[in-house]
């Protein structure tokens, strides 16, 4: 089915992008107003976030939402076929703050959150930082979507482990110079295992691997925030939270690290994927003794 299905996308992906748009604009409609994908968690999670906007503001900041998602995954498919030369048109990164913590000896972990459009790091990363870019991503349960996604992703230079496989692969990472990359505002596995914190005001678990990883092996932590100039163009800025996670816990580190999603989502609300549910756990007062016993 792969070899039937890549052929077709990446004709689809030799369209412009002026017609791509067009298609976009379609299928926004029938996502918002038809079919109402997801819409009211959406909605729901914005009133968590925004309570001081109306409900007016809110519903405009999900109109933009969707179609930067719709927006999103267009583009997604473009890169099948794009050239670093068409990306560096639409697209630009902070690489400098990465470079020289690099050249002092530092690895470095990439923390960021759901953005739009994340993909475009598989391309400006990998061919401007002086030490292997990983990507750590989730696998998408369609096999047939996910090996395409994978080939294109790696094929600038990016080095992709996945999520589910992370653990295992640790050792082909840590032992030389690298740059991870890392979106840390999902939802863990289990909310018991998990570092509880206030998320625009409300309670939401943390995954703990990307603290302690970073805390034991002592590496420099820097926030990479995506801003959206214009439609399907992107500037990728960096801003250092510390040189050394090891002058931190991982649970400061964590706070560290949502104070930045905080911010960069304040920023341009519109542009974070509202669609996932933050918010789907309620802190239990019995999680206390599973992260107790996970501290050791």
């Amino acid at each position: 089915m792969y070899y039937v299905i890549y052929p077709l996308l990446y004709l689809f992906s030799l369209l412009p992008f002026r017609i791509l748009y067009v298609l976009s604009d379609g299928i926004f409609f029938l996502v918002f107003y038809g079919i109402k994908y997801r819409r009211e968690v959406v909605l729901q999670n914005l009133a968590i976030a925004f309570p001081e906007k109306t409900e007016k503001e809110r519903f405009r900041i999900a109109a933009r939402f969707y179609r930067n998602l719709v927006d999103a995954f267009i583009e997604s498919v473009k890169f099948i076929s794009l050239t670093p030369r068409a990306a560096y048109k639409r697209s630009s990164a902070d690489v400098e703050i990465i470079n020289q913590l690099l050249a002092n000896g530092y690895n470095v972990h990439a923390m960021a959150c759901h953005q739009f459009n994340w993909e475009y790091a598989n391309i400006l990363y990998p061919l401007n930082l002086t030490a292997p870019f990983v990507g750590v991503y989730m696998p998408i349960r369609n096999k047939v979507l996910d090996r395409v996604f994978y080939q294109f992703r790696k094929r600038h230079g990016t080095v992709l482990i996945s999520a589910t496989a992370f653990r295992e692969q640790t050792h082909t990472i840590f032992d030389k110079h690298y740059v991870l990359a890392l979106a840390a505002d999902q939802n863990p596995g289990h909310p018991g295992n998990a570092y509880w914190l206030d998320f625009f005001g409300k309670p939401a678990p943390f995954i703990c691997g990307p603290a302690k990883a970073a805390v034991k092996n002592q590496t420099a932590v820097v926030m990479i925030g995506f801003v959206k100039r214009k439609r399907g163009h992107y500037h990728f800025n960096c801003k250092m939270i510390t040189e050394n996670a090891a002058q931190f816990s991982p649970e400061e580190l964590t706070a560290l690290y949502r104070d930045e999603v905080e911010r960069v989502i304040r920023q341009d609300p519109a542009n974070y994927l509202w669609s996932h549910r933050r918010w789907k756990y309620e802190w239990k007062p019995e999680y206390r003794d599973i992260i107790k016993q996970a501290a050791g």
